[in-house]
């Protein structure tokens, strides 16, 4: 495995993941939410790689990322007014939209649905690979599976050591969890809450709805519908801020005071700077040899939605 520090200027690297995904190998990237798993999408055995890599279960679908608008709708069968309006307003950005596929992505990238999430990253260094590469590229989180996604490069090599070929390092990300996703093939569903919030979204094309409970029989929609995902090693409990610590050895994310008897951790009071920090800060704790990690839960308001879905799912019974 290679891993470079590089920026879009530097031509060789990015020339030399672009090539390596071409080749049907795996290039870890970063993106402004978390960093990604990318394979060529058009190549099943590429793609097969990417859920040996991850131990990922077969019904959690890909998303495809590609370097603009044009390309986007080369690789949907439909390409709706909504789309476009929220192409135009989010991306590039942390929004995947769920169309019906073009006949040429593989089913495996879509665990056999006829739908595919797709999304114009906003990161230089994603961006200037993605063009280089001239393919599109299917990515997850570059991580084991249900494990807390990376925000810096050393996170992927925590979790993935040599089964990626290279990793570019773009540095930390900048909005740290997962994107939005939307199905838009026919009315309106957020699958997964994200950053741009559904409160922007409908502000672009009128009211939407919001998922249910996912199948557990068949393919999922959006990847991150599963209960529990984006989770440490270690036990995670919710707490408002009066409830009780658990016994034993533990840290605590805290926002309005700290607690006594534990190491306690100060987290940001915006959801925005409380995203990025997120699961940098569940990387951290998680190396520590803790026997819990308790945090308190952020306000219960639309904005802190997105973040409320990442807790729930972290600290959802193994």
């Amino acid at each position: 495995m290679t891993e470079k520090t590089t920026s879009p200027s530097d031509d060789p690297e990015i020339t030399r993941a672009a090539a390596l995904l071409r080749s049907g190998r795996l290039v870890a990237f970063p993106t402004e939410t978390v960093y990604g798993l990318g394979a060529n999408a058009l190549d099943p055995a590429a793609v097969d790689r990417i859920f040996e890599a991850k131990g990922r279960p077969a019904a959690s679908p890909l998303i495809v990322h590609v370097a603009s608008i044009h390309l986007a709708r080369l690789i949907v069968a439909e390409w709706p007014v909504r789309a476009d309006l929220l192409a135009h307003r989010f991306w590039p950005g942390p929004l995947t939209l769920v169309l019906k596929k073009h006949a040429n992505i593989p089913e495996r990238v879509t665990a056999g649905l006829n739908t595919v999430g797709i999304r114009v990253p906003a990161h230089p260094v994603a961006l200037a690979m993605l063009r280089a590469a001239g393919v599109p590229v299917a990515a997850p989180s570059a991580n084991l599976f249900g494990a807390v996604s990376p925000t810096r490069a050393e996170h992927v090599r925590a979790s993935l050591g040599d089964r990626v070929d290279m990793i570019l390092d773009g540095g930390p990300t900048d909005v740290g969890i997962e994107s939005t996703v939307l199905s838009i093939v026919e009315d309106p569903v957020l699958l997964r809450p994200g950053m741009v919030s559904r409160e922007q979204i409908e502000a672009v094309i009128g009211p939407i709805s919001v998922a249910g409970v996912a199948p557990a029989d068949r393919g999922h929609a959006s990847p991150g519908m599963h209960t529990r995902h984006y989770s440490p090693a270690t036990k995670v409990v919710l707490l408002s801020a009066n409830d009780p610590l658990p016994s034993g050895r533990g840290a605590y994310m805290f926002m309005t005071s700290p607690r006594l008897a534990c190491k306690c951790i100060p987290m940001p009071s915006d959801p925005d700077g409380y995203a990025a920090a997120l699961y940098q800060t569940l990387h951290e704790l998680d190396g520590e040899g803790h026997q819990w990690i308790a945090v308190e839960l952020p306000p219960d308001s639309p904005a802190w939605v997105a973040i409320h879905d990442r807790l729930a799912r972290a600290a959802a019974a193994r």
